[in-house]
C-alpha cells in the first residue's frame, strides 16, 4: 500500500503519531531539544492536554530567524522553512479531518525536507515517491519514505501499544538528520 493510502485510510491517533513523527524527525533543523516533542507523543496515549502540550511544545522551541543565507545554506534555510511551517500548521484540535490534512502535508515536508538535504539529486516529484514509485531514489529520502510508512504501520495495527516503537523509529530518523545537518556544517568550515 503507498503511503497516500496509508494515510487515507489511517484513524486519528495513526494520523497524529504520523505527523508528529515527521515533525520529530526535523526538530534539528528549529533548534529544538530531542525531547520537546515528548509530552506531545505521551497525549497520543493518554488521549488528552493535547492543545496545552502543543502550545508548551511551540514556545520551547526556538523561533527560527529567517536570514540571509548564502547559496551554500539555501537548502538548509529551506528546510528549516518547511519545519517551522510543519510547527505551525499541527492543529489545535486533533479532529479526523485536521489531522489527516496535517498528516499529508507534514509527509510532503519531510521528503521535501529531505531532498533538500540530501547531496544525490532527485528528479522524480514528491507525489511519486509517496505513491510507490521509488525507483533511483536517493538514500536519505527513501529512509524518510521507509520511516513514514512504519509509524503509519504500526500505529495502525497496533494501536496505542504502537506508538512506543513508532517513536523508535521517529528518534532514529531525527538522530540521522542531526547527523547529516551537522556535517553538511563542518563542510562548511
Amino acid at each position: 500500500m503507498s503511503l497516500v493510502d496509508l494515510i487515507a485510510q489511517a484513524d486519528e491517533r495513526a494520523l497524529a503519531a504520523s505527523g508528529l513523527a515527521c515533525l520529530d524527525r526535523c526538530v534539528p533543523l528549529l533548534g529544538g531539544d530531542d525531547e520537546v516533542l515528548r509530552p506531545l507523543w505521551a497525549s497520543l496515549v493518554e488521549g488528552h492536554d493535547w492543545e496545552q502540550r502543543l502550545t508548551k511544545a511551540r514556545s520551547e522551541l526556538a523561533a527560527w530567524e529567517d536570514s540571509e543565507a548564502d547559496a551554500e545554506r539555501a537548502s538548509e534555510a529551506e528546510a528549516a522553512r518547511l519545519a517551522r511551517r510543519m510547527l505551525e500548521a499541527v492543529p489545535a484540535e486533533p479532529s479526523a479531518d485536521a489531522l489527516r490534512r496535517w498528516a499529508d502535508a507534514c509527509s510532503v515536508a519531510a521528503l521535501q525536507i529531505h531532498r533538500l538535504l540530501d547531496p544525490a539529486d532527485d528528479d522524480a516529484p514528491v507525489a511519486a515517491r509517496r505513491e510507490g514509485r521509488t525507483d533511483r531514489m536517493p538514500p536519505l529520502v527513501a529512509a524518510e519514505l521507509r520511516r513514514q510508512v512504519a509509524v503509519l504501520e504500526l500505529v495502525t495495527d497496533h494501536g496505542a501499544g504502537g506508538l512506543r516503537r513508532a517513536l523508535d523509529v521517529s528518534t532514529e530518523g531525527r538522530r540521522v538528520l542531526r547527523a547529516v545537518v551537522s556535517r553538511r556544517a563542518r563542510g562548511r568550515s
